[in-house]
């Protein structure tokens, strides 16, 4: 919710996303407000996620982010459970069977591995790791407990390399993501290393190259 990412800002960034991900030939996705939804996935050819929706249905539920809103306004998927927006658990079950019952992508976020396997327990396409303490530093999960995207990667999928695992949390450059897939890791999740930089484009083209062909 930076001032960098909102309204025309979140145009602007998203474009800037598009245009990397077209000239590395990378997948990057873009989760944005709610508010953000319909301007930005008409601007755009990359995916567009919610940053989270409700577990309600419709109805009198004002204030809510309905599923099917978010869906018909252009997001293909969701985030679930940030660090900034926990949900308890059997609020957040009920939200992933939402989204699942309205054919939404789910990224859902785990603070540790076995919360992680947990959550994958709910029928989840992918499990974002993010150790709280590392969220917005300048070490990266990579570096400091590497232990963690491992261990992650085999509760989860019960092997070393895992296409639902994807870890966040202090990611600055292409070293912290190549370490991160070289630990089993399929991608990463990153927010204010890209939305707070001085220059978007350049972070990004970073992060990139450091995914592995």
């Amino acid at each position: 919710a930076y001032k960098t990412s909102i309204g025309k800002n979140a145009v602007k960034l998203a474009k800037i996303c598009e245009k990397v991900s077209q000239e590395t030939g990378k997948n990057i996705v873009v989760a944005v407000q709610p508010s953000d939804i319909f301007r930005v996935s008409e601007s755009v050819s990359i995916p567009v996620f919610a940053q989270h929706i409700d577990e309600v249905e419709y109805g009198s539920y004002t204030g809510s982010v309905l599923a099917e809103a978010v869906k018909d306004n252009g997001a293909i998927g969701t985030l679930l459970n940030h660090s900034e927006k926990r949900l308890r658990l059997d609020i957040l079950e009920k939200t992933i069977e939402r989204a699942n019952n309205t054919g939404l992508i789910t990224v859902v976020c785990a603070n540790d591995p076995v919360a992680g396997k947990a959550i994958s327990a709910f029928n989840v396409d992918f499990v974002a790791i993010e150790p709280p303490e590392l969220i917005g530093g300048d070490v990266s999960v990579s570096t400091a407990k590497p232990e963690v995207i491992t261990e992650s990667v085999y509760k989860v999928c019960d092997c070393a390399v895992c296409d639902k695992v994807i870890v966040g949390a202090g990611i600055k450059n292409s070293s912290d993501v190549r370490r991160a897939i070289e630990l089993g890791a399929c991608g990463v999740l990153v927010a204010s290393g890209v939305t707070k930089a001085s220059n978007p484009e350049l972070v990004l083209k970073e992060l990139a190259g450091g995914l592995l062909e």
